[in-house]
Order: C-alpha cells, then structure tokens, then sequence
C-alpha cells in the first residue's frame, strides 16, 4: 500500500512537470459558498515554486482577464491536459469582389433623407403614428483623413478598387468588446435601404500620454504582480498588473495614502506617512461641490506625482490602457465623497489639454468599491457638463473597457431617450428636432448619437423616410432607468472656465 501511494505520487509529479506555459486543460475556478463547481477550460501562463509549494498562474478561457489567478495543483485536471500547439502559417486570402464593391447606401442618400420619431403603443410603424421628424445632418468624412486630404468616401473606393483591405480595427486584438461603432453598424431592413451609420471608423488610438491604449501580450503584464491593496477604510484585490516597484510585488498587501495616493510597504510606514501629509483632499482646485460630492482639477504638469500615482492605482482596474510617467498633456477630474476626515477619491476621468480628435475622456475609472452606485454615469455627465462649458462635442478615448463600454452605452441611451420623451407639440403640430440639435443639447458627438439609437432599434424605414419608433414599452423602460439614477450633476455647482490652451507657450 505504501508502495502504491508513493508511485502515484511520482507519477502526478512528473505529469505536473509536463503543465508548462501554453497547455490547456480544465480548472477549477473559485466560486462562492452553495454554488456548483464549475471546471472551464484555462491557459497556464506561468508557474512557481516557493518553500515547496508549486502553483500555476492560469487564464479562464472566453472569461475576463480579472478572473486570472495562481491556483494550486489539486485544481487542475491534469488528465485532461492539452499540450501547446505549433503556430501555424495562415494562408493569405485572395482579392474578393466584395473588395471592389461600393457602400450599399452613399452617405450622399443619407444626407438627403428624412428621419421621423413616432411614439407609439406598439413597436411597428403605421400611418397613424404620432411623428416627429428628425432630419439627419450632413456628415463629414473621417475617412478622408486615412486616404487623403479633401477625398470622399466614394472616391476613396474608386482609388482603391482592386487592392486588397486592410483592416485598422485595433480591438480585433484584444479581449476587449468592439469599438461601439462596429458592433452597432449591422442593423439592417429587408425592403429599406440601409439605417443611417456613424461615419467615422475608430481612430487609431495615439500611443502617447499618461495612459495609452495598449495591445501588449506580453506575459509580465498578462499576470497580476499585486495581491492587495489599502486604500482608506478599504482592502481591494487589483484586477490587472500594474508597473508597482518590484519591492512591492512581493508583500501581501500594499498601504495607500487615500489623500495624496504614496505607496508604502506597511502599516507602520503609512501611519508614519500620515503624521507628515498635511493633504485631505486631491491636490488642486475645487471646481464643484453639490452635497457630499466634489470634483478637483488637477493639472498633469503642476501635480506630476500625484498625477502619476494616480495613474498607477488605475492601472491596477485598466487592462485596455498602457502607463506612462508622462502626465503633461493632460487634466485629471477627480471624484470624492466628503466626511469629517476629508475628501475620499470614488473614481476619475483624465483628458488632454489640447485633443486634436476632440476627446472629452482620455480615462476614466470607478474604484471598485464605488461601483454599482451611480458614480460612473455621474462621472460622464461630468465630462459632458465640460464639453457644454467648451461649447463644443465630446466623445471617449477608443478603445473603451468592457465595464466602460457598458457604461457609455447607458448614458447615451438614457441622455436621448430623455430628450425624445420630453419633446413637445409646437403650435399643434409635431414637433421637430434634428441630429445637430441632440448634439447640441447632450455634447455627445453625432456619431455616438446615431449608433445609440441604432443600437436601441429606433430607426426604421417608413415611406420614403427614417423615423424613430418609440414604443410605450421603450419609456417605461427609460422611466423606470431615470428613477434610479439618485445623483445627478447640477450646472449651478460647477464653477469652471474653459482654458484655451492652443494659445499657451507651456502647459
């Protein structure tokens, strides 16, 4: 007996010491008390041995990169184990006629038609409708900009007939959800021609600044170097890796001054930290108070370290973004709730001081244990009362996470959906209202405005004209949104003024 235990001990270890980076094979995950076990298929990425303890760092496959973590042996199912396979030359496909195709509907069609909103008690479109027209606005081209100065959409297609496409979707790479526009664009009609589609593809995004987008599949970034962190009154396990000093990725937890973000290596050292850091507040200036809520401004130049630790701690809950210690270019927003031991951060959005695409959000992030409260939509409105101030659109950074991507996609929904709800007659006629009109009230771009209401279904094709069916249901479901949202930003409280930064010599 003896003998048996200890071959079959010998025979896992050797099979452990065949679980290399690359191989698959089943895991089981970490569930919550009265759940099932479930046991998906996982990527090993590295392994360690420490004191005699051998663990493996494993990625879920089809599940967020938040979910990795180290496991030890007895959840793997080794006999089920799948070896790495050889990279396989994939064979180049030849010119397709689909290449030399023109756009089914010409932005010129699009620029001529009508769109009009009917509300209605069934989702289908009848000559009976309540209708309000809503005329769509001539759209510039950004794909001028990829193929030339001054050229349009169609003799773009023309001078490209024949060659082959290359796609410049960056988000094909990643794990991430589409850019919103690609996703949004294959609502179609049978008998219509096609629903009017955001001209502007995703831009490439720039790889410069304090956080860029980041497409890096390096395997140093792919595994969490920190276990945990204390911010405040809070203990948070970091989601993703994060450029941390190496001394600090091997401690089990990680102290955080809550007020000016230095990071320390104990306890001791925080309470030492405490007694000299005179902050109670981000550094900066209060542009807005309203109950216990404020938002300072901080000037990436000004308060370069706190500007950089705070990018730091992002980059722990960012995986889609790329640090960088240069924070010049760039104003920080920062979100806190106020007690009587000060101004404690909730979340924030950064953007550029000068943004040649006319981002209003660089990054944007709600700590953890704020979410699921309101703060992030709280978080966009503000950047948006920004863009109202400016007197100009805004739209995010792309790409977005999965969890902002969500979050952008609600605002927009509900920002619309408000204004279409609230619309009155006029005179006894049907209201009208066009897509630079929405523009102009919300300072969401008219891209993000037509793909929204694509992406709710909206737009239909009704005799010769778009219109934008708003079914009962549909403002049920909006009233019922709207009644949630507790926290609102108010324009009264924001005492801001708008820096024409083009005509500074230094940021």
């Amino acid at each position: 007996m003896a003998d048996d235990k200890e071959n079959k001990k010998i025979g896992l270890k050797t099979t452990l010491d065949m679980v290399v980076e690359g191989c698959r094979l089943p895991v089981k995950m970490s569930i919550l008390p009265n759940e099932e076990e479930e046991w998906p298929l996982a990527e090993i990425l590295s392994r360690k041995e420490e004191k005699g303890k051998l663990e493996f760092y494993v990625h879920y496959i089809d599940f967020n990169k938040r979910l990795d973590e180290w496991v030890l042996p007895d959840r793997l199912r080794v006999e089920e184990l799948q070896f790495p396979k050889k990279d396989q030359k994939t064979p180049q496909k030849q010119n397709s006629s689909a290449a030399n195709s023109r756009p089914t509907t010409p932005d010129r069609e699009l620029q001529d038609k009508k769109t009009t909103v009917d509300r209605s008690e069934s989702d289908s479109p009848s000559p009976s409708l309540l209708s309000k027209k809503l005329s769509l606005p001539e759209q510039s081209s950004p794909a001028g900009k990829l193929g030339g100065q001054g050229q349009t959409p169609q003799s773009q297609t023309k001078s490209n007939a024949g060659r082959k496409r290359k796609a410049i979707f960056l988000d094909e790479k990643q794990d991430l959800p589409p850019a919103y526009c690609n996703s949004l664009s294959s609502q179609d009609s049978q008998d219509a021609p096609a629903t009017p589609q955001p001209s502007a593809p995703p831009q490439q995004p720039r790889q410069t600044g304090s956080m860029s987008s980041s497409h890096d599949e390096n395997i140093i970034t792919r595994i969490k170097n920190i276990e945990t962190i204390e911010l405040g009154k809070y203990r948070i396990k970091p989601w993703y890796f994060s450029p941390y000093p190496p001394e600090l990725t091997t401690i089990s937890i990680v102290y955080i001054c809550e007020f000016c973000l230095k990071y320390v290596k104990s306890r001791k050292c925080l309470e030492r930290h405490r007694t000299k850091c005179t902050l109670r507040h981000p550094p900066g200036n209060e542009i807005y108070r309203k109950s216990t809520i404020s938002f300072f401004e901080i000037d990436g130049r000004k308060n370069k370290m706190y500007s950089q630790n705070l990018c730091l701690l992002a980059k722990l809950f960012l995986d889609h973004k790329t640090l960088y210690y240069d924070t010049d270019p760039f104003l920080f927003y920062v979100m806190t709730e106020y007690d009587i031991k000060g101004f404690h951060i909730v979340g924030f959005f950064s953007k550029e001081k000068e943004s040649t695409e006319d981002y209003n959000v660089a990054c944007i992030l709600t700590l953890p244990p704020y979410q699921r409260k309101g703060y992030g939509k709280l978080l966009i409105e503000f950047s948006y009362e920004l863009s109202k101030f400016e007197g100009k659109t805004g739209s995010p950074e792309k790409p977005l996470s999965d969890l902002g991507l969500l979050s952008y996609r609600s605002y927009w929904s509900q920002t619309i959906l408000e204004i279409l709800v609230n619309l009155k007659p006029e005179n006894g006629e049907r209201p009208q209202i066009t897509i630079n009109e929405i523009c102009e009230l919300t300072s969401i771009r008219k891209e993000d405005v037509i793909s929204t209401l694509q992406h709710l279904n909206l737009i239909n094709y009704y005799k010769g004209q778009y219109i934008i069916t708003l079914s009962q249901e549909s403002i049920d479901t909006h009233n019922r949104a709207m009644a949630k949202r507790k926290i609102r930003i108010d324009a009264k409280c924001l005492h801001w003024t708008p820096k024409d930064w083009a005509k500074r010599g230094k940021w």
